[in-house]
Order: C-alpha cells, then sequence, then structure tokens
C-alpha cells in the first residue's frame, strides 16, 4: 500500500517542541512534544528540534515546515536570533532537510500563526488586521491589504519588544520595559511569583488567570500584563488601522478573562477613534504548527485548504 502524502509540521516555542505529520486532509496522522529546556544550551535545544523531527520521519512525508520565535532569514533557512532560545545564526533548515532528505521551509512562528489564522481561523477573509500570539513570548503578524508585511529586515511584527514602559524592567533581549517582559506567559508567572513569594513557581498564566477574582496578587499581576497589551495594541492601531485584531498562542484561552480588560485598556488609549474588534484565535495553540502545514505543503504546489478547519487525530 502506498503511504498517505503528507508533511512534517514543527513548532518550535519557549516551551515545548511541537512536531506533526499532517495529511492533505488536515488529519494529524502522528505526533511527539518534547520540552524545549532552553536552560540546557541553544546547541541542546537544536538537537532536540532534530530529534523531535527524525523520530516522525515516515514513508510519505514529501515536505517540511519548522516555525520558530525570533529573527528568521526565510531565504536563507537561518534561525538568526532568539532570545528565549538563545540562538544565533543557526542553520536550522539545511539541518532538517540533510537529516530527513526532503525540503524544508522555515518561517517565524508568529508569521506561519497569522497565515493560518488567514487561511483557516479568526482573520479569514480580513485583509487588515494584526495577529498577536502570546506564548512563552510575545509576537505579532500584520497583515495589509491581503499581505502579510515582513519589513526591510524581516522583523515586521515584533510587537513583543515595543517598549510599554520605557523605564522598566529588563528583557531577556537587553532592552527594558518591553511588553513581552509584562505580558507574556513566562512573564506573568514570573512576576507573580515575585509578588505573592510563591517560589516554588506551582502556577502557570493560565492558572493565574484562573483565580484572578481570589487573588489579589494574581489580579494585580494579571492587571498589569492586560493594560501593558493595550498599550502595545494601541500603539500598532494608530500606525496600521487594522479592522481587527486577533490574540492567538496557549494565553488566548484565558478567554473573557483576557478579552475584557484588554479590550477596555485599547479602547482607553483610543480617545478620537473607535478600536478595532479583538477576539481570541479559534485555532488555539495550534495556530503555528497549523501555519508551518500549511508552508510545507504550499512549498510542493498543494493549495487546497479550504476542507481544513485545525488538525484532527486519525
Amino acid at each position: 500500500m502506498t503511504a498517505r502524502p503528507a508533511v512534517l509540521a514543527v513548532d518550535v516555542g519557549g516551551t515545548a517542541i511541537k512536531a506533526a505529520v499532517i495529511d492533505q486532509a488536515g488529519t494529524v496522522l502522528d505526533q511527539v512534544q518534547r520540552p524545549t529546556s532552553p536552560a540546557n544550551g541553544p546547541a541542546s535545544v537544536v538537537e532536540s528540534v532534530r530529534a523531535a523531527a527524525s523520530e516522525l520521519a515516515r514513508a510519505g512525508v514529501v515536505a517540511g515546515g519548522v516555525v520558530v520565535p525570533g529573527a528568521v532569514d526565510v531565504a536563507t533557512g537561518i534561525a538568526r536570533y532568539s532570545a528565549n532560545l538563545g540562538w544565533r545564526d543557526v542553520p536550522l533548515r539545511d539541518l532538517l532537510a540533510a537529516d530527513l532528505g526532503i525540503p524544508v521551509t522555515i518561517e517565524h512562528d508568529a508569521r506561519a500563526a497569522g497565515l493560518a489564522e488567514a487561511t483557516l481561523g479568526a482573520a479569514h477573509g480580513i485583509t487588515d488586521c494584526l495577529v498577536v500570539v502570546i506564548g512563552t513570548g510575545i509576537a505579532g503578524v500584520i497583515r495589509s491589504a491581503g499581505v502579510a508585511l515582513r519589513g526591510a529586515t524581516d522583523l515586521a511584527g515584533e510587537i513583543g519588544h515595543i517598549p510599554v514602559y520605557p523605564q522598566g524592567e529588563p528583557c531577556a533581549c537587553g532592552q527594558r520595559g518591553c511588553l513581552e517582559t509584562y505580558a507574556s506567559a513566562a512573564a506573568i508567572a514570573r512576576r507573580y511569583r515575585a509578588l505573592s513569594g510563591d517560589a516554588g513557581g506551582a502556577l502557570d498564566a493560565r492558572e493565574i488567570a484562573a483565580q484572578v477574582a481570589t487573588d489579589a496578587d494574581a489580579r494585580q499581576i494579571w492587571a498589569e500584563a492586560t493594560d501593558a497589551l493595550g498599550v502595545a495594541l494601541a500603539t500598532y492601531t494608530l500606525l496600521l488601522d487594522p479592522v481587527s485584531i486577533v490574540l492567538g498562542g496557549g494565553l488566548a484561552e484565558a478567554g473573557d478573562r483576557l478579552l475584557v480588560p484588554v479590550r477596555a485598556a485599547l479602547t482607553e488609549r483610543l480617545a478620537w477613534r473607535e478600536p478595532p474588534s479583538v477576539s481570541v484565535s479559534v485555532l488555539g495553540s495550534r495556530a503555528g504548527q497549523l501555519g508551518a502545514a500549511i508552508l510545507a505543503w504550499q512549498a510542493v504546489g498543494f493549495a487546497g485548504f479550504s476542507s481544513w478547519s485545525a488538525p484532527r487525530s486519525n
């Protein structure tokens, strides 16, 4: 029996590496998840990505797509820089292509998530929108007149490093007061630990959000995070005039606990104009991996995504 054609989609996040084999119908045929463990060093992360991809290598896989945080040189396939992974100039595309014996496409994780949202999700049919992916870090993709903006150096969309509080806390990137330092999932957990004295670090950002009504420390940290996000979104709105903003990534699973204060913080800072709509992703934390799959399929000439919704297990 001929193996069902499929692609390998790998989403490298600050916390986890999620890899899946996805066929032309959007069905997940196989998948694996590994911890990223950046504390073990950048080379260790690279090896974990290669190991996860190699574990899923199988007959019928015709191409691969890998999406990563930070600065990505799509033309050369090099992951130029990622503060959260410690990467500098990693030739990831060529490493994986050599390992797997198939063509591999590399892209920024947020831009891939934006592609998935525009193809299948909350941004479908919207020509001017901003998709913000909130996970271990924060990044965005700007779609203007139906086109994803890349910028002169391929760095458009780095909303996580907008200095919302210029004299604020130091960021891993070397700047101070970055949005990511206040509103990413990692920052929320870190700042809650510091304020509450929760040295054990038992709560993650979603758990902190869930106890806002009963925990004063959680309420303060969550309010500071959503207010910082509102500041950054107001800046984007005034510069780029999107009709819609889509919040994705793991933190978007907080739903109205995130949406209500962010909408309020954004509206407060747009005194003379109506704010764009703000919604959460319908693809959730799988948007980056979906985008990786779409890119891999596009690389081999397939474009029949109209029947896809989200990855389904066989």
